[in-house]
């Protein structure tokens, strides 16, 4: 898969205080994937010429979906094993409808598939579901909304590389799909098909995915990953799989934290933010090029004070406090959006002079909202995934299309 951490969606009105604001930062970020999942506020459903006002973006590995303000989800890209959830199995280059009815709460999607909660916190997957990723007990591709097994509230839900994570409105969290990495965090390092507990008896307010591995937060903010570790991704300096939550090294706390590809990046409460994982094309953001990975929470910057972050496959993007987006890694579909297709080792403004309020990173592309309430998005277009027509990359941001 490609994930990367999107911004996640509010928990119930009941959990406030300190607790509400980490999981509101944290859905800030945006597969894969971290995938997350970008939420704002806005006033109309529509801002400016073709370009459709979403409250909320998660890009997957390949597709992209957003909610608009009324509550009716689109997807658009890739569509090969269902991940639009429009009915069809046919790619689109411009925002399609799921299939349905219902009033979206919160979308995420993942490499390969797509996840969400209704309004009142009914959770369902659709796209490839070969892993068990879509939890509906089956290994099926869906191409439109299957009902997560358990009966599960959700309050939080992720969509990774080949599984999928959840917080129930208790703060009880779940995971399903590939676990031979031991990403679902069940003690095991076996696959489920439905909905599994998370082992530890920790209760979590923000959860996120990224290939193989899975992070989250507790309502203190205190972070704690498991799964695939080879490239150091848990920040835990295990260097191996890890099938149980543990605590991330260096008891930090964390207001925000994105998992995605083999790396994660979290945004502390004081916002300054930290990397740690692979190293490759410059992930963690230090202009480091002598090592290829690191193991526990790097600093990546003092100079600049973050208020979320968003994990890609092999790059990661982050947004100021004064709403400019930052974007560094790998750049060979221009996706940090800086008009280039050069690889940037720290963090880079992207293009355009847009202030934004979220940020979401996926296989290979990045959309994000900006205060204005417009959706655009940059990078690999083959599959329309930018929602401007399929066609040849794009370094600097595009508006997407209405539907």
């Amino acid at each position: 898969m490609i994930p990367g951490i999107l911004t996640f969606a509010s928990a119930a009105a009941t959990r406030a205080g300190h607790l509400a604001m980490i999981m509101l930062a944290a859905r800030r970020l945006a597969l894969g994937f971290a995938s997350a999942v970008l939420m704002v506020s806005c006033d109309s459903a529509l801002s400016g010429p073709g370009t459709t006002m979403f409250s909320s973006l998660s890009a997957g590995g390949v597709h992209t979906c957003g909610i608009t303000a009324v509550g009716e989800a689109f997807c658009w890209g890739r569509n090969e094993e269902g991940a639009l959830g429009d009915g069809g199995m046919s790619s689109s280059s411009s925002p399609r409808p799921v299939a349905g009815d219902d009033s979206w709460g919160r979308i995420t999607s993942g490499a390969d598939h797509t996840c969400g909660a209704v309004v009142g916190g009914d959770g369902y997957c659709w796209g490839r579901g070969s892993d068990g990723q879509l939890g509906d007990s089956s290994i099926f591709d869906r191409s439109r909304p299957s009902a997560v097994a358990g009966a599960l509230t959700l309050a939080e839900v992720s969509a990774g590389g080949r599984h999928t994570c959840g917080i129930e409105q208790s703060g009880d969290a779940h995971c399903w799909g590939d676990g031979a990495e031991g990403q679902l965090g069940d003690l095991s390092f076996q696959g489920k098909f439905v909905p599994t507990a998370v082992g530890g008896g920790l209760q979590f307010g923000a959860i996120t995915t990224g290939l193989a591995h899975s992070c989250a937060l507790t309502a203190d903010g205190a972070g704690y990953c498991w799964g695939r570790d080879d490239e150091g991704q848990t920040g835990t300096t295990m260097m191996r799989d890890l099938a149980e939550p543990t605590a991330i090294r260096g008891g930090l706390r964390f207001e925000s934290v994105s998992a995605g590809g083999y790396k994660t990046c979290g945004v502390t409460l004081q916002g300054v933010l930290y990397c740690w994982g692979t190293n490759q094309f410059g992930q963690l953001g230090t202009a480091d090029a002598i090592h290829d990975f690191w193991a526990e929470p790097l600093l990546v910057t003092d100079s600049i004070t973050f208020a979320s972050v968003s994990a890609g496959f092999d790059h990661v993007c982050a947004l100021g406090t004064d709403g400019i987006a930052y974007c560094w890694g790998q750049n060979k579909n221009g996706q940090l959006g800086d008009g280039t297709f050069q690889v940037r080792r720290s963090p880079t403004a992207v293009s355009g002079g847009h202030r934004f309020r979220a940020l979401t990173a996926g296989g290979r592309h990045t959309c994000g909202i900006t205060t204005v309430g417009e959706s655009w998005c940059w990078g690999d277009n083959e599959f329309g995934q930018l929602g401007v027509g399929a066609g040849q990359p794009r370094p600097e941001p595009v508006p997407v299309q209405s539907p």
